[in-house]
C-alpha cells in the first residue's frame, strides 16, 4: 500500500472546500491548525481564536480558511457524547487551513489511478436493523423523538487516491464539494446539504431529511409520505431552535418547507431556515448553535447523541460534521454527508438515516445503501 503521507495535499488550494473561484489560482497555504479529541481546549474557542489570530476574518492579504469539523468535535463543542472511536484516527477532528493571496500557483494535477479493494461494513444488515428497533424502544420510552443512525464501511486501496476523490466531488447535486488533506489523510465531500451560511448578518441552514429514488414515482412517493414529512418537520423545528440561540428574537423564519431536490440518483427533501444574527455573535457561538447538525443527530439533540453513542459501534470520523469556507464577508459550511476519508491504507465512508417510530428497519438499511452507492461508484471510477 502506498503511503498517503507522501502526497503534498496541504498545498492543494484549488480543490479546498468552498474556496472562491477568484482565489483558486492565487491561494497558498499560510498556516493550519489540526485538533483531535483528547487534545486540550474547546474546539469552538480554539477555532475562533486561531482564525482571528491569522486574519481569516479580515480579508486581504488573507484569502480565507478551509474548515473541517468532525462529528465528535461537534459533540464536544456542546458538551454531548462524542460517540465511538473514529475508524480513521489519522484524520483530525478539526482542521483549519488559512490561505494567503500569492502569485499564480501551479494547477493541481489529479495524479495517478488507484485500485480499490472490497468494501467491508462495520456492521451487518441485521445489526443495523436491530439498531433501528432499539431507537423504536427509546422513542416509546419518551427518551427521543428521532435518532439518526449511521453505518460505516471501509476498503483497502493501492495507488494514488486523488483522482478518485476528485471524481466524488463532481457528483451531481454536490453543492458543498471539495478535498482537504494533510499528512497521511484526506477528506472528499460531495454534500448537498448546507449546515450554515452567513452573509450580511443573516444566517441560513438548509436541512435535508427524506429520501426516495430519483424517478417520477419516487418523487410522488416522497411528497405524499406522512412518515417522511413528519421526520423532516421534526428536524426543521430543531434547526429553528438552534438558530434561535444566536438570532435576533422573532427573526427565525422558514422561507421554504419540504422542497424536493435531486442529488445523484436520489430525491431528497430540503427546507430553508433563516434568521437575523444578534450583534456580537462570534464564530464559536455559531458553531455551538448548529453543530452537530440536527439532520444527522435527531431530536432532542443531546438525547439523540446519547443513543447514537450506545448504538453505533464505529465512530463517524469526519462524516456528519462540517466542511467548508470562512472568509472576511461570508461563511459557508456544508454538512459532511456523502463524504469519504482516506488514510494511508484504507478509504472510509458513512451513510444512514433518521429513525422515527414508524420507520421500517429493512427499508432503513436499503436507504443507507442507496445513499452510499453513488459514493462507492465514484470512488471506483464507474457510474
Amino acid at each position: 500500500m502506498n503511503p498517503l503521507g507522501l502526497l503534498p495535499l496541504q498545498s492543494s488550494a484549488s480543490v479546498a472546500p468552498g474556496i472562491p473561484r477568484s482565489c483558486r489560482s492565487y491561494a497558498r497555504e499560510l498556516v493550519r491548525l489540526e485538533w483531535r479529541v483528547g487534545d486540550p481546549g474547546d474546539p469552538a474557542v480554539l477555532a475562533e481564536e486561531f482564525l482571528t489570530e491569522h486574519g481569516a476574518l479580515r480579508g486581504d492579504p488573507i484569502c480565507g480558511a478551509s474548515v473541517l469539523i468532525s462529528a465528535a468535535a461537534s459533540a464536544v463543542m456542546i458538551g454531548g457524547p462524542k460517540g465511538a472511536p473514529t475508524p480513521a484516527p489519522a484524520v483530525p477532528d478539526m482542521a483549519l487551513v488559512v490561505y494567503e493571496h500569492a502569485g499564480m500557483q501551479n494547477p493541481d494535477h489529479e495524479r495517478g489511478e488507484w485500485v480499490l479493494g472490497p468494501w467491508r461494513p462495520s456492521w451487518t444488515p441485521s445489526q443495523h436493523e436491530a439498531a433501528v428497533r432499539r431507537v423504536h424502544e427509546a422513542i416509546t420510552r419518551g427518551d427521543v423523538y428521532q435518532v439518526n443512525v449511521v453505518g460505516h464501511a471501509s476498503a483497502e486501496y493501492e495507488g494514488d487516491p486523488m483522482r478518485a476523490l476528485h471524481r466524488l466531488t463532481r457528483l451531481a447535486g454536490a453543492k458543498h464539494a471539495g478535498v482537504l488533506g494533510g499528512d497521511g489523510w484526506a477528506v472528499a465531500c460531495a454534500s448537498p446539504e448546507t449546515l450554515l451560511e452567513v452573509r450580511g448578518g443573516r444566517a441560513i441552514t438548509r436541512p435535508i431529511k427524506g429520501t426516495a429514488p430519483a424517478t417520477p414515482e419516487g418523487r410522488i412517493a416522497l411528497l405524499s409520505s406522512p412518515k417522511e414529512r413528519a421526520e423532516h418537520v421534526m428536524i426543521v423545528d430543531l434547526m429553528r431552535n438552534d438558530l434561535a440561540h444566536v438570532a435576533v428574537t422573532g427573526s427565525v423564519r422558514v422561507p421554504q418547507l419540504f422542497a424536493v431536490r435531486k442529488w445523484s440518483d436520489l430525491w431528497q427533501a430540503e427546507s430553508e431556515v433563516a434568521a437575523v444574527l444578534r450583534s456580537g455573535v462570534g464564530f464559536a457561538d455559531l458553531l455551538r448553535a448548529v453543530c452537530p447538525g440536527g439532520s444527522v443527530t435527531g431530536a432532542p439533540k443531546l438525547a439523540a447523541l446519547a443513543e447514537i453513542e450506545r448504538l453505533e459501534p464505529v465512530g463517524r470520523g469526519p462524516a456528519m460534521g462540517a466542511f467548508g469556507w470562512i472568509g472576511p464577508d461570508h461563511l459557508n459550511l456544508g454538512l459532511t454527508i456523502r463524504t469519504a476519508a482516506v488514510d494511508e491504507h484504507r478509504v472510509h465512508l458513512w451513510a444512514g438515516g433518521g429513525i422515527v417510530i414508524d420507520s421500517d428497519p429493512a427499508a432503513e438499511v436499503s436507504e443507507a445503501a442507496a445513499k452510499a452507492a453513488p459514493v462507492k461508484r465514484a470512488l471506483a471510477g464507474w457510474r
